[in-house]
């Protein structure tokens, strides 16, 4: 990329010798990421930072301290500077360097120089290599945090390649606990259960030499039951003496013994010199013993060895080993105790009883880790609520029952929070976490217990399903749930409000699967919500017909995208005093083939559904540009509304001043315009994409000013030229009387004025609603008392009529 720079700026003037330096002002250090000299032979590290002090008194540390670019030969420079210099590199014919301000910060500088007699670097070089500094300082930033983003992304890979692989591990070994766990009760006999318990150990590591030992009723002799070796060797009973394996069970702990490590060898060797240990006989190159520990006694051990070198035992393998060691421990006492009952027939009655109750217990405790395992399945870890799929169940058994009892009636709730994104996103995820908890407690304090279930589907989505006699029981259930959250919930020292969103759907005929029921819950929901929020909505057949009829109306949704069916209609925005038109405002229509020209409300929702929403925004925006040669008189605008959709994108500005360049249109003829709900998202983002757009010369209107969350902070912390009062504060102001709306008004043009920004009131109907908002100080206005939306072709023939000789209106007539 730095390459690719400067050859840019190699096409604009001499720069054969150029670099650039970024300036760290925490460290007071420099790092120069590209240096290209071609007399010069010094190297500098890209990722190394050079105090300042190291340079000091040199050219490039005065383009740092005085902030002030330098130009011309070093006599010419000495001059230009606050202070004595000092050479730094080779003389050369000509320098030009530039310091890259931002705000009050130097973050960087430019410098090109030659060596060879050629002109000098002019002042327009200067100026130049000043303007592109901060835009390729922009690309570079931009290039640091995307390779940052690589970086972490690699990072949380590998991160999370080891957290399977260890979840998988994890996996295996509970595979392996549970068949040693089955094995211990399955089988016949002890021969049995040690050849099974070696072919389960051989699955985990290297076992072709494998032996187990045990020790005597009297602990006084090891006996080796179980003995597999490659060489044939065999190993007979024999007293405690100090072998390997006597060594395991006296310290009761694992031990990994590999010729190849010296720690472990030297560890040997002192044991033989005190006589702990006898010395070994055939040496094997890896050695590894498990006690097999049955509370705090050892039953005796088991162990694997190898006699091929490079083949052995690591920590993990010991590790792992030691683990499933316990449980075979138990399973081989299981067995040993079964032995004993077949051996010791007169102590038969006693035995049985005491095996029972050990039994019975080990049971008891196995089939609650059992429970356990299947509550964790079936329930939401963070709310303990039940699950989707525990939910699912309910609902197969719920209609279940309907099909066997006609009288069975149930009912589904499907529950969304209102602005918990909002909530999350500013308090953050653990109190928005400690939110849900108490949402789910508050919804659990709403049913019946015992015939009733409420479950978190995920996010901040609920459901319940309840039993019914009374069809308006369900209705009154949802109601007391959007009561529950009418208090605010207090999550470590915050009130913290929310609301719910209610769809419901009653159990009928006409559902066959659990997932219908849930699908209509959801659907009548989102009508709630879209009608206000805060309350419930009943699933309906008319709700049926909408859902059928939202995918017929997608399909010539996107049929029409194709055929280029969306056309723009324009509204004036006119001056209140005389009705003048200083600019339109471009409102997408539909001219759908059988249904005649659609208003936004017929379609926008199933757009912004179905991912097509910014496809017709584009299209529109192609074909507005294209009217506004005919349409627009000197001096006037069209407003064109981006979505919230739009600003997810951090090129926005780019690819719609590109579009601008691309069809000949000045920026000053086009204006956007946002609603509240865009700055919500991402105001950063959203900050800079304004300032850029500002800068490239579109200006930026607020829509619908006053009816969001904290409208007034956004005229100070946006670069806004113009708010548009919303038509709720306009219809209002119809009686004549001082009212609420009026006052909020006023509140609104003495902001506006104190900030400077141009406001327009819309939806202004009636000639009392523009005259009082004239005697408010209003200018501007939009409204069905000036014009109703039209085509571009309407407004031109109608302008056209207006401005005719009046012999030629009369002749048209």
């Amino acid at each position: 990329m730095l390459r690719a720079l400067h050859g840019i700026v190699g096409r604009f003037m001499y720069a054969e010798n150029f670099y650039i330096a970024l300036y760290d002002e925490a460290t007071d250090a420099l790092r120069f990421i590209y240096l290209v000299d071609t007399a010069d032979p010094v190297v500098r590290d890209a990722n190394e930072f050079i105090p300042m002090s190291v340079m000091d008194r040199g050219l490039t540390w005065y383009l740092i301290r005085d902030r002030k670019p330098l130009r011309g030969t070093l006599q010419d420079i000495r001059k230009q500077v606050s202070g004595p210099t000092r050479d730094i590199g080779m003389d050369c014919h000509d320098w030009l360097g530039v310091p890259v301000v931002v705000g009050e910060r130097v973050r960087g500088v430019l410098v090109v120089q030659s060596y060879v007699e050629r002109p000098r670097y002019t002042l327009a070089d200067q100026a130049l290599l000043g303007y592109v500094g901060s835009h390729i300082l922009n690309a570079v930033d931009r290039k640091l945090a995307q390779e940052e983003m690589e970086r972490r992304v690699v990072e949380r890979t590998q991160a999370l390649t080891l957290e399977i692989q260890e979840r998988q591990r994890s996996v295996r070994i509970q595979e392996t606990l549970f068949r040693i766990a089955e094995l211990s009760h399955t089988a016949t006999n002890l021969d049995e259960f040690y050849a099974a318990i070696h072919g389960i150990v051989g699955e985990l590591l290297d076992a072709r030499n494998f032996y187990i030992a045990v020790l005597s009723e009297d602990d006084g002799a090891l006996r080796f039951p179980y003995f597999v070796d490659q060489a044939g060797a065999n190993e007979t009973d024999r007293p405690l003496g100090n072998g390997l394996s006597e060594h395991v069970l006296r310290s009761g702990r694992a031990w990994l013994i590999d010729r190849g490590d010296a720690a472990t060898m030297a560890e040997l060797e002192s044991l033989v010199a005190r006589g702990e240990l006898a010395p070994l006989g055939p040496e094997p190159e890896a050695w590894l013993g498990v006690p097999l520990m049955l509370g705090e006694r050892a039953l005796g051990l088991l162990a694997v060895q190898s006699y091929t070198p490079g083949v052995g035992y690591t920590e993990r393998d010991r590790e792992l080993l030691t683990f499933i060691s316990y449980q075979i421990a138990n399973g081989l006492e299981r067995q040993r105790a079964a032995a004993a009952l077949k051996d010791a027939y007169n102590d038969l009655e006693k035995r049985v009883a005491e095996r029972t109750v050990e039994l019975s217990q080990q049971i008891r405790v196995r089939e609650q880790v059992e429970q356990r395992l299947q509550h964790e399945v079936l329930h939401d870890p963070l709310t303990g609520l039940p699950n989707r799929a525990c939910l699912r169940r309910r609902l197969v058994h719920a209609l279940r029952l309907r099909d066997a009892d006609p009288e069975f009636r149930f009912a589904v709730l499907f529950i969304d929070l209102d602005r918990f994104k909002v909530i999350n996103d500013s308090v953050g995820h653990l109190i928005g976490d400690a939110l849900l908890k108490e949402v789910a407690q508050r919804f659990s304090r709403c049913v019946r217990k015992d015939r009733d279930m409420v479950a978190r589907l995920g996010g901040d989505e609920f459901a319940i399903v309840m039993e019914f006699e009374d069809a308006d029981d369900p209705l009154r259930l949802a109601q007391r749930i959007i009561d529950s959250l009418k208090e605010p919930v207090r999550v470590q020292g915050k009130e913290l409000f929310t609301g719910a969103s209610v769809g419901v759907a009653l159990s009928c005929h006409r559902y066959k699967e659990a997932e219908d029921l849930l699908r209509d819950a959801d659907i009548a929901m989102y009508r709630a919500k879209s009608g206000g929020r805060h309350r419930f909505e009943l699933f309906d057949e008319d709700l049926h017909a909408q859902a059928l009829s939202l995918l017929e109306v997608e399909g010539d949704l996107r049929r029409g995208l194709n055929r280029g069916e969306f056309v723009p209609y324009f509204q004036p925005i006119v001056r209140l005093s005389d009705g003048g038109t200083v600019g339109y405002e471009a409102l997408m229509r539909w001219n759908h083939p059988l249904r005649g020209v659609l208003a936004p409300a017929a379609f926008l929702h199933v757009a912004e559904a179905s991912g097509t929403m910014e496809t017709l925004d584009w299209q529109l925006f192609e074909r507005v540009l294209a009217t506004i040669p005919r349409l627009l008189d000197p001096g006037q605008y069209i407003n064109l509304n981006f979505s919230p959709r739009h600003f997810r994108s951090p090129d926005l500005d780019r690819r719609f001043l590109e579009l601008l360049a691309r069809r000949g249109i000045a920026p000053g003829q086009v204006r956007i315009e946002v609603t509240e709900g865009v700055l919500l998202e991402n105001p950063e983002q959203i900050g800079h994409v304004f300032k850029r757009l500002l800068a490239g010369g579109v200006l930026i209107a607020l829509d619908d000013f006053g009816t969001g969350y904290s409208s007034l902070s956004y005229l100070h912390r946006f670069d806004l030229h113009t708010v548009k009062i919303d038509r709720s504060f306009v219809h209002d102001l119809d009686s004549g009387e001082e009212s609420a709306s009026a006052a909020v008004v006023k509140a609104i043009l003495a902001l506006s004025r104190a900030r400077h920004l141009e406001v327009v009131a819309e939806g202004i109907e009636t000639e009392p609603q523009r005259r009082a908002l004239l005697a408010l100080g209003c200018g501007l206005g939009q409204g069905y008392l000036f014009a109703r939306p039209a085509s571009a072709e309407a407004l031109v023939s109608a302008r056209e009529q207006a401005n005719a000789p009046p012999s030629s209106r009369v002749c048209n007539a």
